[in-house]
């Protein structure tokens, strides 16, 4: 399946790195190191790709923080109060809160990948792009995506509770065990208590399994809404096809396995430069009451939110780095899979 690239303007000379003889399979050392390289020679542009989407994810966050501290105060006061229906319910509204900001800020992180993936795959072809490009695609298939996205979430949600299960089952009969045999001192007691205390741990296990698939199975969703004109259950099952079956002998032929491998690499680089780059508000919070005390009182805005906003512009320098790395497995891929390096080269001709 091919996909094509919108024309540049009449006179642009876009950035063209590497030519279309270097495209090749790829080892997984070189998909990170090319990525780093690219990262490098087009830092600015990166940069400028992804500011927007960090400081929209910003918003939101801080909305949720916001929100979160007038929610523990009201729960604070239903414990205090014995009110359990209150409880219950701002307990409920919180969880929501979360799910939902989570979820949209994925979703807007998702569409940076997009924007991003659209600059950097045709420069990597040897044609010229603008930054603009991005955008624009983002714009033009922000509702197609949208769709896919949902779609990939109700997949993710039968895929941890499915792996989830086994934990609860686990759970619930051990508690039926401990339950019926109440008031007396048994190995079949213990085995209920064993039985009791594991169900969680396997479940929690299962969760996380739950959010690695996902993470594995869409990872190139993005990328293929970037560069292909499919509709979103099109787009959908193209991303499932592209990271299917195996591209090569022995363990890491497995396309998951390679998959995993720099989706690991990507959460690595975002997880430290998250830490790194959010010290400066966390050391603020620290400094007027601890950021885990819901009692303490909070740290006053006028200091916490330029320290904030540090973090944002630390997450649009690095962020885009893994971002990078999505849009290269997806051009290797093709490559692999559909042999686009020798099309390419037919086509030069």
């Amino acid at each position: 399946m091919g996909f094509s690239t919108k024309a540049p303007c009449p006179g642009y000379a876009g950035p063209v790195s590497p030519p279309p003889s270097d495209l090749r399979p790829l080892a997984i050392g070189e998909i990170i190191d090319r990525a780093a390289t690219f990262w490098r020679k087009h830092f600015k542009t990166l940069f400028l790709l992804s500011l927007g989407f960090n400081l929209v994810s910003y918003i939101m966050t801080k909305a949720l923080q916001l929100a979160a501290q007038r929610n523990v105060a009201t729960i604070q006061m239903a414990i205090r109060d014995g009110d359990m229906p209150v409880l219950a319910a701002e307990y409920s509204r919180f969880l929501l809160m979360l799910t939902a900001t989570l979820g949209v800020t994925f979703w807007v992180y998702s569409l940076n990948t997009l924007a991003v993936s659209r600059y950097v795959v045709p420069t990597q072809l040897g044609e010229s792009t603008r930054p603009a490009d991005g955008m624009q695609r983002v714009l033009k298939r922000v509702g197609t995506f949208t769709g896919a996205y949902l779609l990939s979430l109700l997949w993710a949600v039968g895929a941890i509770l499915l792996l989830m299960l086994p934990g609860a089952l686990l759970a619930g009969v051990g508690g039926a065990i401990v339950l019926r045999t109440e008031g007396t001192i048994s190995g079949v007691r213990v085995l209920g208590w064993i039985l009791l205390a594991a169900g969680p741990i396997l479940a929690g296990l299962g969760m996380v399994g739950g959010l690695l698939w996902y993470l594995l199975r869409f990872a190139l969703l993005a990328p293929v809404m970037a560069m292909e004109d499919l509709p979103a259950v099109g787009s959908f099952r193209r991303s499932g096809a592209l990271l299917s079956g195996r591209v090569g002998p022995g363990f890491t032929g497995r396309v998951t396995v390679r998959a995993m491998i720099l989706v690991t690499v990507v959460s690595i680089i975002l997880i430290a430069v998250s830490i790194l780059c959010g010290l400066p508000a966390l050391i603020i919070q620290f400094t007027h009451g601890s950021a885990l005390d819901p009692a303490a009182t909070p740290a006053p805005q006028s200091l916490l939110v330029p320290a904030e906003l540090l973090q944002v512009v630390g997450q649009a320098v690095f962020n885009p780095l893994g971002l990078v790395v999505y849009a290269l497995l997806y051009l290797d891929m093709r490559v692999r899979r559909e042999g686009l390096d020798l099309e390419r080269r037919l086509e030069a001709r």
